[in-house]
C-alpha cells in the first residue's frame, strides 16, 4: 500500500453548519475506529466560520464526551488549505509554504451545508485527492429535499406529497392545508439532522415553523404527514452496490428530532434488525438501492422510509453522509450484517481510492 507505507487519511470535519456538532461526533468515532495499521490519520477540522485547522491531534476535541458541550479545541492550531491540482497537499497559511505531509484520501465527515452538498467534494476534485462518499451531483441532489423528491418521483419511486415555499413567498396555510391536511411537516430544503425540522398541527404551529426554518435556508420544504412506521436502510458500493437489513426508529419524541437523535441518549429506540416481514425488508432494500441510483449517489448513504399501515413504502429521503456516532444507525445496521465499524472505515475509503483510479483513466482532451 503506498509503496510500503500506511495509507494517509485526511479527517475532514466540523464545517459551517447547523450540524457542525454532530459532525464532531462522527469524527472522533472513525479516529477512535479506523485500523491504525493500514491507515495513517491526519486531522483537519473547519470551525463555524469555514477556517481550515489542524488541531493538535491528542486533544482536538474539548468536552468530547459531552454531545451538547462538545467543541473544536483551537489550541496549537495552525491555518491551512487545498489549492486546485494539489493532490492532497495542504498549504500551511499560517507559516507559509506546504503544510506536514501529503493526505492520500479525504474522509469528509461533513453533515449539512458546505460539506455534505457536494461544495466541499468540488473543492477535492479540483485538488485531485480521493475522497469518501458522494460526488458532486450525488451530494447536491441528496441535500436538496426538492430537488430530491422531484427526481424520485421522476424514477417512480414513491414520495409524499409536498410543497416548496421560497423566502420570499405568501403561505397561504389553507390552501396548503387543503391539499396536504393536517398534521404536516416544515423542513428546511438544505438541511440534515432534523435540524429546524417542526411538526405543524396548527396555523400558530405553521407560522414559528416557518420562522424558524427559513433561519437555516431560503427555500423550505412543506411535506404531508405520512403516518407509519419510520424505517432506515444503509446502502454501500459504486456502481453496484449493496444494501443492508433494515432497521427501524421508534422516537419517544414527538417525532425524530435533532435532540432525540444528538443528545438525548433515551431520544428514539433505534430497533436493529427491524420486527417486519422477510418480503417487506426486501421490497426496502430495493427501494434503498433504486433510492441510491437514481440520485447518482457514490460510497454510502442511508435511505430512510415510512412504512404505511397499508404496507405501502414511502421514501422520506436520503442521507448521503450519515453520522457516525455512537448510537448512529448507519455502522448498527452493517454491524448486525457482518460488517464491523473498523472494516466498514475501510470498505468505504477503498471505494474512494477506486473511483479516483477509475475517474483518471479518462480522457481529459481529444486525441
Amino acid at each position: 500500500m503506498n509503496n510500503g507505507k500506511k495509507i494517509r487519511v485526511g479527517i475532514l470535519f466540523g464545517g459551517k453548519s447547523a450540524e457542525h456538532e454532530v459532525s464532531l461526533q462522527s469524527a472522533k468515532n472513525i479516529v477512535d475506529a479506523i485500523d491504525k495499521e493500514k491507515f495513517e490519520v491526519s486531522l483537519v477540522g473547519i470551525d463555524k466560520e469555514g477556517k481550515w485547522l489542524v488541531p493538535n491531534a491528542s486533544e482536538f476535541l474539548l468536552h468530547a464526551e459531552d454531545p451538547k458541550l462538545i467543541a473544536l479545541n483551537r489550541k496549537g492550531e495552525e491555518s491551512v488549505a487545498l489549492i486546485p491540482e494539489s493532490n492532497g497537499a495542504l498549504t500551511n497559511l499560517t507559516e507559509g509554504g506546504l503544510s506536514s505531509g501529503v493526505i492520500d484520501v479525504v474522509f469528509p465527515i461533513l453533515h449539512g451545508p458546505y460539506g455534505e452538498d457536494g461544495t466541499v467534494q468540488g473543492l477535492l476534485k479540483l485538488a485531485g485527492v480521493p475522497f469518501v462518499g458522494s460526488g458532486v451531483l450525488g451530494s447536491a441532489v441528496g441535500m436538496d429535499k426538492d430537488v430530491m423528491k422531484r427526481l424520485l418521483r421522476e424514477a417512480g419511486i414513491p414520495v409524499s406529497k409536498f410543497i416548496v415555499l421560497h423566502d420570499e413567498d405568501v403561505a397561504d396555510f389553507s390552501a396548503i392545508t387543503s391539499e396536504l391536511g393536517l398534521p404536516l411537516f416544515v423542513k428546511p430544503a438544505n438541511l440534515g439532522s432534523s435540524v429546524g425540522v417542526h411538526k405543524v398541527k396548527s396555523e400558530e404551529d405553521f407560522t414559528e415553523a416557518l420562522a424558524d426554518a427559513f433561519q437555516y435556508d431560503t427555500k423550505v420544504i412543506v411535506e404531508e404527514f405520512a403516518p407509519g412506521r419510520e424505517l432506515e436502510c444503509a446502502v454501500l458500493g459504486n456502481h453496484d452496490p449493496i444494501a443492508s437489513g433494515v432497521g427501524e426508529v421508534v422516537p419517544t419524541h414527538e417525532f425524530y428530532s435533532y435532540e432525540a437523535k444528538y443528545l438525548d441518549e433515551n431520544g428514539a429506540a433505534l430497533t436493529v434488525p427491524a420486527d417486519i416481514p422477510k418480503e417487506t425488508e426486501e421490497r426496502i432494500k430495493h427501494i434503498a438501492i433504486a433510492t441510491f441510483k437514481a440520485l447518482g449517489a457514490e460510497g454510502l448513504s442511508r435511505v430512510d422510509v415510512f412504512l404505511k399501515e397499508d404496507g405501502a413504502i414511502v421514501v422520506n429521503e436520503i442521507n448521503t453522509m450519515p453520522g457516525f456516532t455512537k448510537i448512529s444507525m448507519y455502522p448498527r445496521l452493517w454491524g448486525v450484517a457482518g460488517i464491523s465499524y473498523t472494516e466498514l472505515i475501510t470498505r468505504l475509503i477503498e471505494l474512494a481510492l477506486a473511483r479516483h483510479k477509475k475517474e483518471q483513466k479518462l480522457k481529459t482532451s481529444q486525441g
